[in-house]
């Protein structure tokens, strides 16, 4: 018999109203699916129109090649975050199981609900730096599959705040710069 698996959500009334989130989405055994234009775009246009037909703005987005983060925002007093995972998910799960036969999502994914502590230009600048984090780009602005639906977010200075998310938490970040520091000193 297999162990029953953690419920990582909070209560489903924390996730219905104007909130915003921080998302991330993993694929299957993080595997790199996203490594070619024509697959992140169609994972892009998943976000706006799933964005649009929940009513959710989205801040920020960022298509890495294992996994995607997106900073959404319920612009209605109904929105149900929930819902717009679900329907994010069988989207594009859907079409890419289609497309290769293989299963595109983890089963679960990662929210963070911001509060008034949390700066929204810093998450959506941690999201815009996930590239340059990983070593995909030397700036932000020159990777492609990043972006806002809400703001010329190329045109927007960095934040000088900085956003770490709690699973991470700040001292793992903090040595892990330090880390990088110290290779590029050497």
């Amino acid at each position: 018999m297999l162990p029953e698996r953690k419920n990582i959500r909070l209560p489903r009334t924390q996730y219905v109203g104007r909130n915003t989130y921080f998302l991330t989405f993993c694929c299957q055994a993080r595997r790199l699916i996203f490594r070619d234009s024509v697959q992140v775009f169609s994972i892009v246009g998943a976000i706006k129109e799933v964005a649009e037909s929940k009513s959710f703005l989205v801040h920020a987005y960022c298509v890495m090649p294992n996994h995607a983060h997106v900073v959404v925002e319920g612009s209605r007093d109904d929105c149900d975050l929930e819902r717009f995972a679900k329907a994010f998910k069988q989207l594009t799960a859907f079409r890419h199981k289609q497309e290769s036969g293989e299963r595109l999502w983890q089963k679960r994914f990662y929210d963070h609900i911001l509060r008034a502590a949390d700066s929204l230009d810093a998450v959506a600048w941690y999201v815009w730096l996930n590239p340059v984090r990983a070593g995909l780009c030397a700036e932000a602005r020159s990777y492609p599959y990043s972006g806002s639906l809400t703001i010329d977010w190329s045109a927007k200075a960095q934040s000088e705040r900085r956003w770490v998310p709690p699973w991470k938490g700040e001292d793992k970040a903090r040595d892990r710069d330090r880390d990088k520091d110290k290779e590029r000193t050497t």
